[in-house]
């Protein structure tokens, strides 16, 4: 399955991805007009440890602990990819204690929301990687390590 994967070594910390994100997920078709003088609410996001920056979001694990923590039901994992039904989302930040990436936020309005790898807002391939200017972030399928 392919999957987003950050090479570090190449992350600018420019945060990019994270606007792309917030305005790929906005529902908007300007991003001066989704974005502008408001608060952003990627799912991905920039972590700065030092002299490596690096972007965090899900991993779509093959086992994964938020699905199975989640006290509403409203994380499944289909066809590899992790979803949240947010109309079934309760707020109680279960899924963010038990991640081991610290890969769902919460939302605007309190609700999780973390990485979908862009199925739903029809880009293609995630926004994160086509507007990561040094190719840091890239959608691609890898053999696991066993």
């Amino acid at each position: 399955m392919k999957r987003v994967y950050v090479n570090e070594q190449w992350c600018l910390g420019c945060h990019l991805c994270e606007y792309n994100c917030a305005f790929a997920n906005s529902g908007m078709g300007d991003m001066a007009l989704a974005l502008k003088g408001k608060p952003l609410y990627p799912r991905i996001h920039v972590e700065d440890a030092g002299k490596i920056t690096y972007a965090v979001s899900c991993r779509h694990c093959t086992d994964p602990l938020c699905v199975k923590s989640c006290i509403a039901g409203a994380l499944r994992q289909t066809d590899g990819v992790i979803r949240i039904d947010r109309s079934r989302c309760v707020g109680c930040y279960t899924c963010v204690l038990v991640c081991p990436y610290g890969a769902l936020a919460p939302g605007a309005d309190g609700l999780m929301q973390k990485c979908e790898l862009c199925l739903s807002n029809s880009c293609g391939e995630p926004a994160c990687v086509t507007g990561c200017p040094n190719r840091a972030i890239v959608y691609e399928e890898r053999e696991e390590a066993k």
